[in-house]
């Protein structure tokens, strides 16, 4: 079932222009200094259709809840997903949508100096400029007031979060937000999903912490559920003021 994505109108920066590009169950939010949706809705059509065609001859590839062994002969963006899924414990599919936020983003970046590519709460951003990134954690008392700031020089990155209580996608735990950050978007998405799967208490944050800083690759996380709050990796905090 669709759930209307009303954070999108919460972002306040006017110096980018916005426009949305949807393919079947592909939802995406795009921010650019030129209106790029012609060039973007042909990529994501392309990786759709690259996806579906592969699957069509691996129907494991969608269905498997665990990680498969990597096949070297499939397209780039079905690798990057095999591997995501090695190194988080997830199925290839669990970074379905930061993996096409990315291959996206990274294309339309030879157009714009600025992309951002929002995929369902999962974000690929290139940018000249620091940026801050909103954490909506459903009803959540933390939801909307804390957010990151990232630094232009570390982009591109991927800012993926993952919820038990909020979205479609499978989740076996009860967060209200794990947000992850890694250089590789698709990564960021599976290791949200697994880490997210072991939160269903507050008790259970520090669970999570171990699994971040175990798994390869990732930069940072902050995993919110009810009020409470944890964090680690390179990490800066934002607080937004409330008016």
């Amino acid at each position: 079932m669709y759930e209307p994505r009303t954070y999108r109108c919460q972002i306040q920066d006017k110096e980018l222009i916005s426009f949305s590009v949807v393919v079947r169950e592909t939802d995406l939010y795009i921010r650019a200094l030129t209106n790029l949706r012609g060039l973007a809705l042909k990529l994501v059509a392309g990786y759709r259709d690259t996806m579906e065609r592969y699957i069509e001859q691996h129907p494991a590839f969608l269905t498997s809840l665990k990680p498969l062994p990597v096949d070297e002969n499939a397209p780039p963006i079905l690798q990057a997903m095999f591997v995501a899924a090695t190194r988080t414990g997830t199925g290839p599919m669990a970074s379905v949508a930061g993996a096409i936020a990315e291959f996206v983003g990274a294309e339309l970046a030879s157009s714009s100096t600025e992309i951002i590519v929002e995929n369902g709460g999962d974000i690929y951003l290139k940018s000249q400029k620091n940026r801050l990134i909103g954490i909506y954690a459903g009803k959540s008392l933390l939801s909307n007031k804390i957010g990151l700031e990232i630094n232009a020089s570390d982009t591109p990155l991927g800012i993926c979060t993952s919820s038990g209580m909020v979205g479609h996608s499978l989740s076996y735990g009860k967060a209200d937000a794990v947000t992850v950050v890694s250089k590789s978007t698709p990564l960021a998405d599976a290791a949200a999903t697994a880490i997210g799967n072991v939160i269903k208490q507050p008790s259970d944050i520090p669970n999570g912490i171990e699994m971040a800083k175990r798994t390869d690759g990732l930069k940072g996380v902050v995993i919110i559920t009810g009020d409470s709050l944890g964090l680690w990796g390179e990490i800066k905090l934002h607080q937004f003021s409330m008016v």
